[in-house]
């Protein structure tokens, strides 16, 4: 039988031309596979064949594992202290084997063995050229449209093919058997068997990517995309930075006639793209970002990471874009949330902020409406500034002195802590329940108290725009949570 091991390992490896070792390699995996099916449970078999005799041993081994981690797999795993009564100086990640009675490769059939063997140098011939192809370090995958598979297009590049999902196609685009694609390389699965490399035509780096082949000033380092937002085959925003006085962020990417961003636009289905001059004032950025819409006036929420833009009556339109799409784009491209208002709107939301803090200041402070209109006046809209600003800045405030500037500090600090142990003492009120909800982050326990959402079904109940409005997270990650905390509900249902 070792005999005839040599023989069909050497046979393989004329007939492939692949060398001796990776077909011993193959050899060995399909002794271990046969050799798993005799023992219950889904065990580790390790086979090692002699290179030169064609002898071979069967170890079942074990992995060995911190004793806090516990066991995830009962039979392939053994704790580091049960270990160490066998193996004093055994450490984690190393293995503890036991050899085993060895399938003699009869048993498995030469047909049987040939097909696995053949089908592991093809899987090693599919990870040679796949390692070979990603060491060119290209970020761009360019082949041809070989067929459909599901809904994804397989796209082949010499003898690697790469998928591109529906979801990660430009939507107005049909591409057909024997076009030329071109798609951002976005990672590797070597699960999927066909087409492991998964492609992307809508993602933003896409976009940047292809910038970078068009700009060469991107690439000497003298300019630099700082983020991308795409609506895929409409419309897209990119913020520039230029890392050179001399060099024109705006104009060198547009190039001259607009040749360098004609040929971005052209190879993603005439998708327009506006190009923004980034900026570190946030601010600033946001202004330009919602180009080509004016600005009026802009305050920004450092607490809830979000922007109040003000326009006039004719730019209101232009700011929010068709179906939303300029303001969606900008937010995306700076990472602020934007609220587009007019001047009306600005007014109203103002005096209703205001209203609430003098509410506040005079009833947690306990003063009267005039001290609590300058405070506001001076720019106090919380308790805590009031607590904690410099006192040299609350100094400068005219109409105090400095025995009413350390009263006022000592009442929002006792007012502060006061709401505190509140907030304490209604956090116990959450169910344990919704405390383990997955993906729950702790810190939304004393907002989610607050609005006396308690348990897991309070959460449940909530409308998505309910709870942004508790908890300040987004409409996705609000939807999701929403989600999580009804599926009790279908639990066992079909």
């Amino acid at each position: 039988m070792n005999r005839e091991m040599l023989m069909l390992v050497d046979a393989i490896s004329r007939e492939k031309n692949v060398e001796r070792d990776v077909v011993f390699g193959a050899v060995e995996s399909a002794l271990a596979q046969a050799t798993k099916k005799l023992h219950q449970g889904d065990v580790d078999i390790r086979v090692a064949v002699d290179r030169d005799s064609g002898d071979y041993e069967t170890f079942r081994r074990w992995h060995v594992v911190p004793d806090e981690a516990g066991l995830q797999l009962p039979d392939q795993e053994i704790l580091l202290f049960e270990a160490r009564e066998e193996m004093p100086d055994i450490e984690v990640d190393e293995y503890i084997e036991e050899s085993v009675d060895s399938v003699p490769i009869g048993r498995i059939g030469a047909m049987a063995a040939k097909q696995v063997i053949l089908q592991k140098i093809r899987d090693a011939e599919r990870e040679m050229l796949l390692n070979d192809f990603m060491s060119r370090g290209d970020k761009i995958f360019v082949g041809t449209v070989k067929r459909l598979d599901k809904g994804d297009i397989i796209v082949e590049a010499g003898r690697v093919e790469g998928r591109l999902r529906r979801s990660e196609m430009i939507a107005k685009e049909n591409l057909r058997n024997g076009d030329r694609v071109r798609a951002m390389i976005m990672e590797v699965d070597l699960t999927l068997r066909g087409a492991p490399i998964i492609l992307s035509r809508s993602a933003p780096e896409f976009m940047i990517e292809l910038f970078r082949q068009e700009v060469p000033e991107i690439e000497q380092g003298l300019l630099e995309i700082k983020s991308c937002a795409r609506d895929p085959g409409s419309r897209a925003k990119i913020a520039v930075l230029s890392h050179d006085k001399r060099v024109d962020p705006i104009g060198t990417c547009v190039g001259v006639r607009g040749t360098r961003v004609n040929a971005v636009t052209n190879e993603l289905a005439g998708e327009r793209v506006d190009i923004v001059l980034w900026s570190e004032d946030p601010a600033q950025f946001v202004i330009g970002a919602l180009a080509p819409a004016n600005v009026s006036s802009i305050v920004v929420d450092e607490e809830k990471h979000a922007m109040d833009v003000v326009v006039d009556e004719e730019n209101l339109a232009i700011a929010i874009g068709r179906g939303g799409q300029n303001v969606r784009l900008a937010s995306d491209l700076t990472g602020w949330k934007i609220n587009i208002m007019d001047a009306n709107e600005s007014a109203q939301k103002q005096a209703t902020e205001t209203d609430a803090s003098r509410k506040l200041f005079m009833e947690k402070l306990d003063v009267d409406e005039e001290i609590a209109d300058i405070l506001i006046s001076e720019g106090f809209n919380s308790l805590e500034e009031v607590a904690y600003v410099p006192i040299s800045e609350m100094l400068e405030i005219e109409a105090f002195d400095e025995d009413t500037i350390n009263e006022l500090r000592a009442r929002a600090k006792d007012a502060l802590l006061t709401m505190e142990i509140a907030k304490e003492e209604g956090v116990e009120t959450v169910s344990q329940n919704l405390r383990d909800l997955e993906g729950l982050n702790p810190d939304l326990i004393p907002q989610l108290a607050e609005a006396g959402v308690n348990t897991r079904d309070d959460l449940a109940d909530l409308a998505v725009d309910e709870l942004t409005e508790i908890t300040g997270l987004s409409a996705d990650d609000a939807k999701a949570l929403i989600l999580k905390a009804r599926e009790h509900w279908f639990a066992g249902q079909e």
